[in-house]
């Protein structure tokens, strides 16, 4: 599976051992933190590094934060995955209803077919309001939090597997921007099939 991320997304190192995470994570936080220097650098790499060992033995396979400026010269952010799900079922049509049926059933989604390039999908949209304890607030004051995530689940035209594409955020009041760019990602998904495969 291919797909392609725009500009301000930076990818954690997901290596395959803990040697190449440990010197990956110090060259994502010297592109993360582009202008910081080893006072910034030295303590977040070993932080990635975990977050990284941590997000590969849960099975993702892309773990990124989206990080955008704003007009007004502030900072937004998001948290995006992609992990690939084994299935039982072989049609993308068949995996696809199925997905819908399923998340349909919660009435705190919203759960809608899509008609990508690469085939059918499933997105689903959840935002909750989560309660900040006042001891990590600012003004020691209780706050409310809103959140919201995008879920596309992707079944895969070429095997028993769904592609699972979260992205999650605080940064609600920029909802819409993350969904268009959500759905462009999206758009690029591709499976190329494997040399001497038919059709």
């Amino acid at each position: 599976m291919n797909f392609v991320t725009p500009e301000g997304f930076f990818a954690l190192p997901l290596a395959g051992t803990a040697e190449e995470r440990a010197e990956l994570a110090h060259s994502f936080v010297r592109e993360l933190y582009s202008r910081g220097d080893e006072t910034i650098w030295t303590p977040a790499a070993p932080y990635f590094e975990a977050i990284a060992e941590y997000l590969s033995d849960s099975g993702l396979a892309y773990s990124a934060l989206g990080l955008f400026s704003t007009d007004d010269g502030g900072v937004v952010q998001c948290a995006f995955t992609v992990a690939a799900v084994r299935t039982d079922q072989t049609d993308p049509e068949i995996a696809a209803q199925g997905i819908l049926a399923t998340l349909s059933s919660d009435p705190l989604n919203d759960a809608r077919w899509m008609d990508l390039p690469c085939g059918p999908a499933i997105s689903c949209v959840t935002l909750r309001e989560l309660s900040l304890n006042p001891a990590i607030t600012a003004d020691g004051q209780p706050k409310k939090l809103l959140t919201g995530q995008i879920e596309a689940h992707v079944p895969f035209p070429t095997g028993p597997y769904t592609a699972v594409f979260t992205l999650h955020t605080a940064s609600t009041e920029y909802w819409g921007e993350f969904c268009d760019g959500t759905v462009a990602i999206l758009r690029t998904v591709s499976f190329p099939t494997l040399e001497g495969d038919e059709g």
